[in-house]
């Protein structure tokens, strides 16, 4: 099939599945309920009371306990090892087997927004229906050739739409591998060196900068680690967001950070390759002085030497005249 004609066969997809609208409803496995709550605000530092106080939250303009709002997709999810092989409605499914046919078989996440309409309460059951909004391509990337994919979710309460979500994949088909074939063995591989930080000249997933996180990729231009500050309660928070989650008020500021912390958590990153990194890599979820969290590569250090605990510092790693990543070492002082 010539490069036209699958392009052709694509926006046929497209079409055809665009014009299926919402899919059927997919109902979340269980009701809101707070252990789940509070096993969300555990991992992701919440701390507001609303979702797991009964009292706090009854003397609140809630009057009852909700469910946090970023926790809207969490209630529908499949989980690792779903007991059905998948919804045949699912437009992202329909979309991604149309270009896995074409040969666009590898896939990276871009971004998403979320909306919500309003708070969740215990009890209360989910669905969720999805669309497919549009297919952009061919584009070309620094993965390969691909094609954008965007969706959109609403979850729903009843017939009441309480969230939704905009979601856009790339599917792409990988760029060919330089190299001769190997087709005798080879002797064993040398072990691997410690990791770089990645060259000017690598090709890099860029961040999304938003007015959320402007001030924080300026600050890391200037070799800064800003962390937002609350202008009203002083509350510190990360990642940044347009509203403090303690008191409410919209006026955010920032502090520069000390640089220092120790690893709260880390995976070792064996699989999908991460473009203009070698791999593995360690990839830490640290825990600043200052009391937040932040991810980031942990540099010049082996798999087995990262350790929950290790003391860090940070680095800047400057990967353009446009883009500066804060990474971390070993705090050897």
């Amino acid at each position: 099939m010539s490069a036209d004609d699958a392009g052709a066969a694509i926006r046929q997809a497209a079409a055809r599945i665009t014009a299926l609208g919402e899919s059927g409803p997919r109902a979340a496995p269980d009701a809101v309920n707070l252990p789940m709550s509070r096993h969300w605000v555990q991992a992701m530092g919440d701390t507001n009371p609303v979702y797991t106080d009964a009292g706090a939250a009854a003397r609140s303009a809630h009057g009852g306990p909700v469910a946090p709002p970023a926790m809207t997709q969490v209630w529908t999810m499949r989980g690792l090892q779903p007991a059905d092989l998948g919804d045949p409605g699912d437009p992202l499914g329909l979309m991604s087997a149309a270009l896995d046919e074409a040969g666009f078989t590898s896939v990276v996440a871009t971004n998403s927004e979320q909306e919500y309409y309003r708070y969740l309460r215990p009890g209360e059951q989910v669905t969720v229906r999805s669309s497919l909004e549009e297919v952009t391509g061919p584009k070309r990337t620094a993965l390969g050739e691909g094609w954008f994919i965007t969706t959109r979710s609403t979850w729903y309460v009843g017939t009441e739409a309480v969230a939704s979500m905009m979601f856009r994949i790339l599917k792409f088909r990988p760029a060919a591998q330089s190299g001769p074939p190997v087709t005798e063995p080879s002797a064993p591989p040398e072990p691997p060196e410690q990791p770089e930080p990645p060259s000017a000249a690598a090709d890099v997933l860029r961040p999304v900068v938003s007015p959320d996180t402007a001030f924080f990729w300026e600050g890391t231009a200037r070799h800064e680690l800003r962390i937002q500050r609350c202008g009203g309660c002083g509350a510190l928070r990360h990642p940044p967001g347009p509203m403090c989650p303690v008191c409410g008020l919209a006026r955010p500021e920032y502090d520069v950070a000390a640089g220092t912390g120790e690893v709260y958590s880390y995976v070792v990153h064996h699989h999908p390759p991460v473009p203009g990194r070698p791999l593995p890599i360690v990839i830490a979820l640290v825990q600043l002085t200052e009391g937040v969290r932040m991810v980031g590569e942990l540099l010049d250090i082996s798999p087995e030497r990262a350790r929950i605990g290790l003391p860090v510092r940070v680095t800047f790693v400057e990967v353009d005249g446009e883009l500066t990543l804060p990474a971390w070492r070993e705090d050897r002082r």
